[in-house]
């Protein structure tokens, strides 16, 4: 059973991570406006394929919702369920006011659409998880406290789906959806890492515990740093158009903390690497967090110096992600230490 509970925990884990995928890709292509309305699209459930989908049709059914394009200036969305007869009646619509942005692009329509698909479909094994969690409360509380939090989290992370679609992508929020989708990934690591049957010889050390937690808040930040950064480049883009040189030519502020806490970051790691190796204290997964932050390093100086080739925004963001994860669950199997074999180096 406990095993079973852990290979679900790990369905889960790589679902939120094609969540994190589709999102940097939604990112990456602009489509964060691909669908104006929240959670349909366009008022459907599949949404347009050709723009004249979006154009009034005469002796046609609407449902109540569902949108159209008026002089490519303005949505209106159907009052009620209702049928056209040839001639437009002002009266059966309302202008959408929720936010002003109004295009209709099929590709980005699309795009963000698939990535809505993704992340509902990764709610259902979070839902089965938090319903077999119950059947753990007796022997071990805080699975079943987690998996519910997971849960609730799942739920708080779509509605905030829907205020960055109404807020026209304002990018504090942008930033609030990333961090929250991280903490679900800590929710779920920790699920997968309570339902281990048997745990590998390991030891623990202070020094490193403490270096390790730095070095985690650090990720951390530099993965806020990124989306503000990524923000700004977005600006960019609509201000000067796809003139790539030019998109870092006067970058502000948090772009060059960013960069610069990035050789902390390695060092940081370099050093837990290090005694790692030294003292034999048989975490392994530290090297794959050391080949992450070269990659995150060589993808920044992809897009710094040779104007952002195709991917590197997407990877960037995602080894960043990954990055955090393996540094998670590293800090789960040193806490596991510290509680069950508290011997200080």
């Amino acid at each position: 059973m406990k095993q079973k509970f852990r290979t679900l925990s790990k369905t889960a884990l790589v679902l939120i991570y094609f969540v994190i995928i589709a999102g940097a890709v939604v990112r990456m292509t602009g489509s964060g406006m691909g669908c104006p309305d929240w959670p349909k699209c366009f008022g459907y459930y599949i949404p347009p394929t050709q723009g004249k989908q979006l154009l009034f049709q005469p002796n046609h059914d609407y449902k109540k919702g569902m949108m159209i394009l008026v002089d490519s200036e303005q949505f209106m969305v159907a009052r009620d369920d209702f049928s056209t007869s040839e001639t437009f009646n002002p009266k059966n619509w309302e202008v959408y006011s929720t936010h002003d942005y109004v295009a209709y692009n099929p590709v980005h329509t699309w795009i963000e659409y698939i990535n809505r698909l993704i992340g509902a479909f990764s709610g259902i094994p979070i839902l089965i998880l938090g319903i077999w969690s119950l059947w753990f409360f007796k022997k071990n509380k805080r699975i079943t406290i987690v998996a519910l939090l997971t849960l609730f989290g799942m739920g708080f992370q779509a509605w905030l789906g829907k205020t960055v679609v109404d807020s026209n992508l304002a990018p504090y929020k942008i930033t609030i959806h990333m961090v929250m989708a991280l903490l679900i990934v800590a929710f779920i690591l920790y699920l997968i890492f309570a339902s281990k049957t048997y745990y590998k010889t390991q030891h623990y050390h202070d020094l490193f515990y403490k270096v390790l937690v730095v070095g985690l808040i650090l990720t951390l930040i530099q993965i806020v740093l990124g989306t503000q950064v990524r923000q700004f480049v977005d600006e960019q883009t609509k201000t000067i158009g796809y003139e790539k040189s030019l998109w870092l030519a006067q970058p502000q502020l948090n772009f060059y903390i960013h960069r610069s806490l990035s050789i902390l970051v390695l060092l940081i790691n370099g050093y837990l690497w290090f005694c790692n190796r030294k003292m034999n204290l048989g975490y392994k997964k530290i090297n794959l967090v050391v080949g992450c932050i070269l990659l995150e390093i060589f993808t920044g100086i992809m897009m710094y110096y040779f104007d952002f080739p195709f991917l590197s925004q997407p990877l960037h963001l995602v080894i960043a992600s990954i990055l955090f994860g393996i540094q998670m669950y590293i800090l789960l199997e040193v806490l596991h230490q510290k509680i069950n074999n508290p011997i200080i180096a």
